[in-house]
């Protein structure tokens, strides 16, 4: 509840306290609000039990709480019901990146072994490397109308 509150903050309270009420009557002060706010939680309480009770067995359990919009989501993305967690957990980066990482360095060194060796691109892979194209020292480039 006052989790925001620093320890010289609750000291600087403490002796304002003491300041207005005075040491005699501040142990009756801190009973009267002590009281007030058990007062306040019973109240609160029974209210929650009377609206429970009001909406029926299908709502048993329900919360107050979860009609804060980011409770509420937090609430429905944490369970399983879409399915997140699967999906979360079966798309992993560093896995996939490994894989196309391996693919890629396979197909360098299919590709080199294939240069070297019969000619053929290899169990039926496709060569995606980038070869230098030499034309003929005789061939001139195909000419583009379209172009210039």
């Amino acid at each position: 509840m006052f989790n925001d509150i620093g320890p010289l903050e609750l000291v600087t309270i403490v002796v304002l306290a003491v300041l207005v009420f005075g040491p005699d009557k501040l142990p009756k002060v801190i009973q009267d609000v002590m009281r007030t706010i058990r007062k306040i939680r019973e109240f609160s309480e029974s209210a929650k039990e009377d609206i429970r009770q009001e909406l029926g067995p299908e709502f048993k359990d329900f919360e107050l709480e979860d009609l804060n919009p980011k409770t509420f989501i937090r609430k429905h993305l944490d369970s399983d019901e879409l399915g997140l967690k699967e999906i979360r957990n079966g798309f992993d980066l560093k896995k996939e990146m490994a894989e196309v990482t391996d693919a890629v360095h396979s197909r360098e060194t299919d590709a080199s072994a294939s240069s070297s060796g019969s000619g053929s691109s290899g169990g039926g892979r496709i060569d995606m490397t980038k070869k230098p194209e030499d034309p003929g020292t005789d061939e001139r480039p195909p000419y583009d109308a379209d172009a210039t």
